[in-house]
């Protein structure tokens, strides 16, 4: 007999270490978790004849990934948190709920993390025997479940350094959407400020020259950030470019650029728009204001918040409305444009900046240095919002025509 049992031992031996060579040749051969689940169950039921068990996995959260023999349907089951503190093999003695069909529960760390926990009942053979199944369910566990986490890591490492290419992709398109030049001459001096809110933004400002006489101005913001909408920004600005080479009539112009942002965004996303086209020998200025936030000319010693315009651009076609405002005798003027992410600045106390704040300031101004004027600005913002962080990108372009 104890020859026999000798026997036994030696088989169960041969058989574990047989599972374990199986279970290592399938992690080398990169076979996927579900396969591995699957060598997991079968190995357990062949070699060590076990009748009920359940295996629970930790992935974002707690949840069944093999059972059988149980009369309570595990993959639908939740884990007890109390299961959650055992750090050893633990013998279930005395339960009435679910997991009263089962004898042991046997965590599986590692690097003191737990990231499993395997059920089972009805282990045959004496205690030593029981013990040294147990000792080998463990291991398997262990080997396959860190397996399984290593795949993971690997593959969120793929996907983050993916996203960081992409993000450098979109990064440096959107820096392509800026002009590189801004003109600073002795009559027309224009300045831009650009602050991302993240690295990916989705503003966008632009100046461009349309013959001897005329240029136009614009800044915009695209509904939502980063990836999407940089790409929908980009068509959107070579669209603009476009357009502008083929006709200087500012209405069909938005409504194009209307057009072409409902088809490329299909109504998920909108962009707000405002264009003004400056005639240096008639001394006129036509605009549209696309449901963006006003800006603001000074011209005569008085204020003018550039409204006339239409609905947002993406959101609907035909548009709803579409005004052009027309403003003559425009021999020296001051034009600040601007997107949300000024106005909406918050402080501390969530009270936002406001366009009062920049009406206040350009009633005061008696110096009209581009440069100065947007330090100052944004000095004010830092200022105001205190420890508060900044929730939007922040774009300011301003533009001066001297007689």
């Amino acid at each position: 007999m104890e020859t026999l049992s000798l026997q036994n031992k030696y088989n169960l031996k041969e058989l574990e270490l047989n599972a374990l060579l199986e279970i290592t040749q399938a992690i080398n051969n990169n076979l996927p978790e579900t396969s591995l689940y699957k060598i997991f169950d079968f190995t357990l039921r062949a070699n060590l004849n076990i009748q009920r068990l359940a295996l629970y996995v930790f992935d974002e959260d707690w949840g069944c990934k093999v059972n059988y023999g149980t009369q309570m349907n595990c993959f639908e089951t939740p884990l007890d948190d109390e299961f959650l503190s055992y750090q050893s093999v633990t013998h279930l003695e005395n339960r009435d709920d679910s997991f009263a069909e089962f004898d042991y529960v046997i965590p599986v760390s590692h690097k003191s993390a737990l990231l499993a926990l395997v059920f089972v009942s009805d282990i045959e053979g004496e205690e030593e025997t029981k013990k040294s199944s147990m000792r080998f369910i463990q291991a398997l566990s262990n080997i396959i479940i860190v397996a399984i986490e290593n795949k993971k890591l690997a593959r969120q490492q793929l996907e983050q350094e993916a996203f960081r290419k992409e993000l450098e992709i979109a990064s440096d398109v959107q820096q392509y959407l800026f002009p590189e030049d801004l003109p600073n001459g002795i009559r027309l001096k224009v300045e831009a400020s650009y602050l991302p809110h993240d690295r990916v933004g989705g503003d966008y400002y632009d100046y461009i020259p349309i013959n001897k006489n005329q240029f136009l101005i614009c800044v915009a913001d695209v509904s939502g950030k980063g990836i999407p909408a940089a790409i929908l920004m980009s068509n959107f600005q070579a669209s603009l470019r476009t357009l502008i080479r083929q006709t200087g009539n500012l209405r069909e112009i938005i409504e194009e650029l209307n057009y072409q942002v409902l088809e490329n965004a299909k109504g998920e996303k909108f962009i707000t728009f405002f264009a003004a086209i400056y005639d240096h020998k008639l001394k006129t200025m036509v605009y549209v204001n696309a449901g963006h936030n006003p800006p603001i000319l000074l011209h005569n010693g008085k204020q003018q918040m550039l409204e006339e315009g239409s609905t947002v651009l993406g959101a609907m076609h035909p548009l709803p409305f579409l005004n052009e405002g027309f403003i003559t005798d425009l021999e020296d003027f001051f034009i600040f444009c601007y997107t949300d992410g000024v106005t909406e600045t918050e402080n501390e106390k969530h009270e936002e900046y406001g366009v009062e704040r920049l009406q206040q300031y350009f009633s005061k101004i008696k110096d009209f240095n581009l440069q100065k004027i947007h330090q100052d600005i944004i000095i004010d913002l830092d200022t105001f919002k205190g420890n508060n962080a900044y929730r939007d990108d922040i774009t300011m372009l301003s533009c001066k025509i001297e007689p």
